[in-house]
């Protein structure tokens, strides 16, 4: 989920911008995009990026191409037909159909399981309504509200009918969902929270958030699971990776490559990747999120 501006999140954004210069691109008076631009069934892309600040479309796309990525999951507020974010989402679609790249409608809140009509009304329908979008893209987290733990069962049922809700509204936008790794431990519906997930939607990205790949507790042990579901329902399955800073306290600093290298970081991707490379379900990676992926240099 998004967080709050810091001085570390500022400075991850005067990366970024640096990464703008060392790239040269120019998109100087590039026409917004528009929505009769028909981007339906845009393949999925091998590595994907959460952008929840849009704020500087030029900056994020420069950073997507310069490093791999092909597929973007940007952020979209309620109203966005009303919000002053569309011109922001509008220039950054332009510059990715320039670019080659995909675009998803990224939203999500705990709440949203309180009242998935309301989202459909108030973020769905006007998300796909602006045409800029391939898919959807939801990370609603109920397992970080007070609830999760005095009536886990019951906010399980409103989560996935929240899904359920989603999935009918969107017809045939493809709906991706973000899940953490232990939700193969989850019962749900006789079965597991991520495989009841899985069947309510086209494809989830599991955050295994570990900066390194081998290992008991590495990215590889932990997404295993996960892409053993996948693979049984035929879903795709996209590796999650944060690049955030998370706190200083050793069970923090493992989930994230914030301070590290961007070799250091490549170095265990490739690690994850190679080890799944064989698995059906595999769809790639996806990085959270554009300005920490920005403060990874080296």
């Amino acid at each position: 989920m998004p967080r709050s501006a810091s001085p570390l999140r500022l400075m991850a954004m005067v990366a970024l911008v640096a990464i703008v210069g060392a790239v040269g691109v120019t998109v100087a008076g590039q026409a917004m995009a528009a929505p009769e631009v028909d981007r339906t069934g845009r393949p999925a892309a091998a590595r994907a990026m959460w952008v929840w600040d849009t704020s500087d479309p030029q900056a994020v796309v420069s950073l997507a191409t310069a490093r791999g990525i092909g597929q973007l999951y940007a952020a979209v507020p309620p109203h966005v037909d009303g919000s002053p974010k569309l011109a922001e989402l509008q220039q950054l679609v332009a510059l990715a159909d320039a670019a080659g790249l995909r675009v998803d409608a990224l939203g999500g809140d705990p709440g949203w399981v309180d009242n998935p009509t309301w989202v459909v009304t108030n973020w769905l329908q006007p998300a796909l309504a602006t045409g800029l979008f391939t898919g959807v893209h939801v990370d609603i987290e109920p397992y970080t509200t007070p609830a999760w733990t005095k009536n886990r069962k019951a906010v399980i049922k409103k989560y996935l009918t929240t899904l359920d809700t989603l999935g009918a509204a969107a017809a045939a936008t493809p709906i991706e969902a973000d899940i953490p790794f232990w939700f193969d431990e989850i019962a749900a519906n006789g079965s597991t929270l991520d495989r009841e997930i899985m069947r309510r939607t086209d494809a989830v990205t599991v955050m295994a958030y570990r900066n390194t790949a081998d290992g008991t507790d590495g990215t590889i042990a932990l997404a295993s699971a996960e892409l053993a579901a996948g693979a049984l329902l035929g879903r795709p399955v996209r590796v999650g990776q944060e690049t955030n800073f998370l706190g200083a306290d050793p069970t923090e600093v493992k989930q994230t490559f914030h301070g590290m290298t961007l070799a250091q970081m490549d170095a265990q991707l490739a690690l994850v990747r190679d080890a799944f490379s064989g698995s059906p379900a595999f769809a790639g990676l996806a990085i959270h999120d554009s300005v920490g992926y920005a403060a990874v240099t080296g």
